[in-house]
């Protein structure tokens, strides 16, 4: 195999995981949990963009920015908020765990022998074959509430930094049980957590767009959004499960 071969490999390796990343990220965000947590966000974003409260005249600054500029401006906020909680808890635990190069070297084998089994695990998380129970997390606090109907984008951008630390079964299982291992098999502690926490925020950013042109544009999209994700969670976590086997039999089958 000569160099160029080598790099077109890599190069190919190296965008599956990308897209990895960023799938498992807008998988997070369309689950059930998450986007409930979500629908504050989309609220306030939304109601920022058709220029709700006191002073949003047309001489205002905030009738200047009403409408889907005001939507693009807070859901770019939003995202990265997100993005900004992702990157720093994976990639502190990813940078953690590879700082010491003989941790790291038995890290990467480690990983890469209980890749399949854990493949298997998140897999049977997502298609409900186990049943696993995490704490409510900060989207259950009033105060989220109250952060979402304050105005400015700074609230736009700390909702998406408190949204992100909101974990339900299937959200931990695809950022710890997925992304993280993603992350550290690559030595990838920003770009991969960043492109997770940017397939987080699009159906927030897409539903905040739609909610600038019309309400009832926003309910349809959720009907949808709810009949495509059970279907995207399942094939997923058939793609896990079916990956995971592949890869013990491969293990199995190299012991032998």
């Amino acid at each position: 195999m000569n160099g160029s071969e080598v790099l077109t490999g890599e190069a190919t390796t190296t965008l599956w995981a990308s897209a990895t990343a960023v799938w498992l990220g807008v998988l997070t965000s369309i689950s059930p949990c998450p986007l409930a947590t979500n629908l504050a966000a989309i609220s306030f974003i939304g109601r920022r963009a058709v220029g709700e409260g006191e002073g949003a005249g047309k001489g205002s600054s905030a009738g200047v920015w009403r409408g889907p500029r005001r939507v693009a401006v807070g859901g770019v906020s939003y995202t990265l908020g997100r993005m900004l909680t992702y990157v720093l808890v994976a990639g502190l635990l990813v940078a953690g765990l590879l700082s010491a190069p003989s941790l790291a070297q038995t890290l990467q084998r480690v990983v890469g022998k209980v890749v399949g089994p854990l493949a298997i695990v998140v897999g049977m998380v997502l298609v409900g074959l186990i049943q696993l129970k995490t704490p409510g997390g900060p989207g259950d606090q009033g105060w989220t509430k109250r952060l979402a109907q304050s105005g400015g984008l700074g609230g736009a951008f700390l909702l998406g930094m408190v949204f992100a630390l909101t974990f339900c079964p299937v959200s931990a299982a695809l950022f710890f049980g997925a992304l993280v291992p993603l992350a550290l098999t690559k030595g990838s502690p920003v770009v991969l957590p960043a492109l997770y926490g940017i397939g987080t925020a699009l159906p927030v950013f897409g539903f905040a767009l739609l909610l600038a042109f019309g309400v009832r544009a926003v309910g349809r999209a959720f009907n949808a959004v709810g009949k495509v994700e059970r279907v995207a969670r399942l094939g997923t976590g058939a793609v896990f499960i079916a990956a995971g086997i592949a890869v013990c039999l491969s293990s199995i089958y190299h012991v032998f």
